[in-house]
């Protein structure tokens, strides 16, 4: 899927993805996904791992962009996200998002995205909801 065009319009606005050091990459296949973010001073918790937090944020923004690449002109608002932490993740790291769509309706999208380390070990598993609409004209 091509991200690239959606993520080069929205990353001078996008606050969050840009502050937490996201990467988003284009992939062969038209539903599925993918992101890069390094584990540093912009994304860990106290203890020196991955903040949790991030990772929720970095599976949210991967789905957002991965509906609005779907659905050109519209917004993605994710109206729900759950996630599993089962392994943590050290400073210094870098870890990868594969996202997959797993419904696509007129109005909401289901991702399922796997966070993965840089040796290919589960990290995080998300399910995120997106509510597609069109912006408001004001």
């Amino acid at each position: 899927m091509n991200v690239e065009k959606i993520w080069n319009k929205i990353k001078d606005a996008d606050g969050l993805s840009r502050t937490l050091g996201m990467e988003f990459i284009s992939t062969p296949e038209q539903d599925t996904l993918k992101a890069r973010m390094a584990v540093d001073d912009r994304n860990k918790q106290p203890f020196g791992f991955l903040s949790g937090g991030a990772s929720l944020a970095l599976a949210e923004n991967l789905a957002g962009v991965g509906s609005m690449a779907l659905c050109p002109g519209k917004m993605a608002l994710g109206i729900n996200i759950s996630g599993n932490h089962v392994k943590a993740m050290p400073y210094g790291g870098t870890v990868t998002a594969y996202g997959k769509l797993v419904h696509k309706g007129h109005t909401l999208h289901v991702w399922h995205i796997d966070i993965k380390n840089d040796e290919g070990e589960l990290i995080s598993t998300v399910q995120v909801t997106n509510y597609v609409i069109a912006p408001r004209e004001d």
